[in-house]
C-alpha cells in the first residue's frame, strides 16, 4: 500500500464538523487534556503506549489552580471521595523539629481545595469525563507527519492539511491536531524543536505509600515539609487519609546519576535522615519498601508547536517537584489548549496552538524557574537556615500568584494577539525564555509574577 493510501485508510473517524485531536499519552496530561477537549466540543482520543491505562508511583499534591478546573469537568465529589484533603496544620519544620511557618493550602480567599491524589485515582478520576471509546492503550508512538496545504489538495483534492501519528502496532492516527502530552522523554518533541537532554538536578527522590494506621501519631489532613542542609523529606494524605504519601530528597550517588529509578533500600534511606526529629524517624521505620527516582528537568524550550503538533505536560516544560506543580501545571495547560480551540475551525487550529504556547509559556517558564529554587531553598544551598526560614515565611506571595489563577479567564486564549506577550507591556518585545532567565535571576519579568529572590 502507498503512503497516500496508507494516510487516508488508517485514520481517526471524524464525526461531521468536529475538530478531532489525537492526544499521545495517557497519563495526568494527556488525560486532562481529553477531558477538556471533549468539554470544549473537540473529539478527542487518548493513544497510551501501556497496554493497561495506568501508572506506576505514589502520590500528586493537587492545589486550588487545577482543582477548580477539574470542578468544572463534574469531577468535585470524585475528587473529595478518593483524595486526601489537606488542610490546616500544614507546616514547615527544621529538621530538628522547630517549627518555621504555616504551609499554604487555600487560595487568597481561602478556598481550602488542596488534595494528595495517589496517581492512579487522579487517572480513574479523569477517566470518568472521557468516552470510555476514546481511549486506546498499547499504543507506541513512533513517527509523526503533518502535509502542507499544497500536498494534502495534490493527494486527496481540497482540503485542509490533516497530521498522522504512526503508531509501532502498525495502527495509524489522522486527526485536526495532535497533541504530545507523552512526557519527559516524549517521541513527539523531536518533531517540534531540536533535541536537548535533560538536566539532572543532583538529587533524588525516594518516594512511597504507608498505611497510616502505622503511625497513628502522625497528624491527619496535614502538608509537612521537613528540612536540613541537603535534604529533606514531604509527607501527605492519601486516599482519604487511610494511606501516607512520602517523599524524600538526598543527595545522587555515582551510580544513581546513571539511572532514571529503581528500587530504594529503606535502610539506606533510613540511614540518610538519621539524626531527624522523631516524628521523622519514626515514619522511616516502618517503610517497608520504596522506590528511588532521579530528579530531572529541562531548559525552557524555544517551541511548542509546530503547525498542528503542540507540545504539553512534562513534554513541554518538565519540572522539578518542589513548588508540587508538575501535575497542576499539566491540567491548566489541559484547560488553556481547551479554551484556545473552543468553537475554532480546522483552518484556525495552527494560529490557536500558538495562542496556547503564548499563554503558557510565561506561566510554565516562571513555575520551572521557581520549582529548581524551592528545591534549593528547602535543602538550604547558599543559605543559612535562618536565611532559608525568612523567605518560607515570605513564600505566600509565590503560592498566592500560583493558586489564585484561573487559565481559562485568560482573554488571549480566546481573542487572537498580535504578538507574543501582547497585553504585557514589558514583554512584548521579549522572547517567552526571557521569564525563565528573570525568574533564576531572581528579577520580576512581569508585575503579576512575584519571584522570590535566594
Amino acid at each position: 500500500m502507498d503512503a497516500d493510501r496508507a494516510w487516508s485508510n488508517n485514520s481517526v473517524v471524524r464525526t461531521g464538523e468536529r475538530l478531532t485531536a489525537a492526544v499521545i499519552g495517557g497519563g495526568i496530561g494527556g488525560l486532562a487534556a481529553a477531558a477538556a477537549l471533549t468539554r470544549a466540543g473537540v473529539e478527542a482520543s487518548v493513544y497510551e503506549q501501556a497496554p493497561v491505562l495506568g501508572e506506576v508511583g505514589a502520590g500528586v499534591l493537587i492545589g486550588p489552580n487545577s482543582v477548580r478546573l477539574l470542578h468544572r469537568l463534574g469531577l468535585a465529589s470524585a475528587i473529595d471521595e478518593v483524595g486526601g484533603w489537606v488542610g490546616e496544620g500544614s507546616t514547615y519544620y527544621r529538621h530538628d523539629g522547630t517549627r518555621v511557618a504555616s504551609v499554604m493550602t487555600t487560595d487568597s480567599s481561602g478556598w481550602a481545595a488542596m488534595y494528595g491524589m495517589h496517581r492512579a485515582d487522579l487517572l480513574d478520576v479523569l477517566r470518568r469525563a472521557i468516552p470510555a471509546d476514546r481511549v486506546h492503550p498499547g499504543h507506541r508512538a513512533v513517527s509523526f507527519d503533518q502535509r502542507t496545504a499544497s500536498e494534502q489538495k495534490t493527494a486527496f483534492g481540497e482540503g485542509t492539511p490533516r497530521p498522522r501519528v504512526s503508531f509501532e502496532n502498525g495502527a495509524v492516527a489522522e486527526a485536526d491536531l495532535v497533541i504530545a502530552a507523552d512526557g519527559i522523554h516524549s517521541a513527539l518533541r523531536r518533531f517540534v524543536t531540536g533535541q536537548s537532554t535533560p538536566v539532572f538536578s543532583g538529587s533524588v527522590a525516594y518516594r512511597g505509600v504507608l498505611d497510616s494506621a502505622r503511625v497513628p501519631d502522625w497528624p491527619a489532613r496535614v502538608f509537612q515539609v521537613w528540612m536540613g542542609r541537603g535534604r529533606h523529606i514531604i509527607v501527605f494524605p492519601l486516599r482519604a487519609g487511610r494511606l501516607l504519601n512520602f517523599v524524600c530528597f538526598v543527595p545522587a550517588d555515582g551510580e544513581m546519576r546513571e539511572s532514571w529509578s529503581a528500587p530504594g533500600d529503606p535502610d539506606a534511606l533510613r540511614a540518610a535522615f538519621e539524626g531527624f526529629a522523631a516524628p521523622v524517624t519514626g515514619l522511616l521505620g516502618q517503610i517497608d519498601s520504596t522506590f528511588w527516582w532521579g530528579l530531572y528537568d529541562r531548559e525552557p524550550l524555544a517551541e511548542w508547536t509546530s503547525g498542528r503538533l503542540a507540545l504539553l505536560g512534562d513534554a513541554a516544560h518538565p519540572m522539578l517537584p518542589h513548588l508540587g506543580q508538575g501535575a497542576n501545571q499539566s491540567i491548566e495547560d489541559a484547560f488553556a489548549l481547551a479554551a484556545a480551540l473552543k468553537d475554532a475551525a480546522a483552518a484556525d487550529v495552527p494560529a490557536a496552538l500558538r495562542r496556547y504556547t503564548q499563554v503558557r509559556r510565561r506561566r510554565t517558564d516562571v513555575v520551572q524557574a521557581n520549582s529548581r529554587r524551592n528545591g534549593e531553598r528547602y535543602d538550604q544551598v547558599n543559605r543559612t537556615a535562618d536565611g532559608r526560614d525568612r523567605e518560607l515565611i515570605d513564600a505566600r506571595t509565590l503560592r498566592a500568584w500560583i493558586y489564585d489563577y484561573d487559565v481559562e479567564a485568560e482573554p488571549e486564549l480566546i481573542a487572537p494577539t498580535s504578538g507574543l506577550h501582547s497585553g504585557c507591556p514589558e514583554l512584548r518585545s521579549r522572547p517567552a525564555t526571557a521569564t525563565a532567565a528573570a525568574a533564576r535571576a531572581g528579577t520580576r519579568p512581569h508585575t503579576s509574577m512575584p519571584v522570590l529572590a535566594p
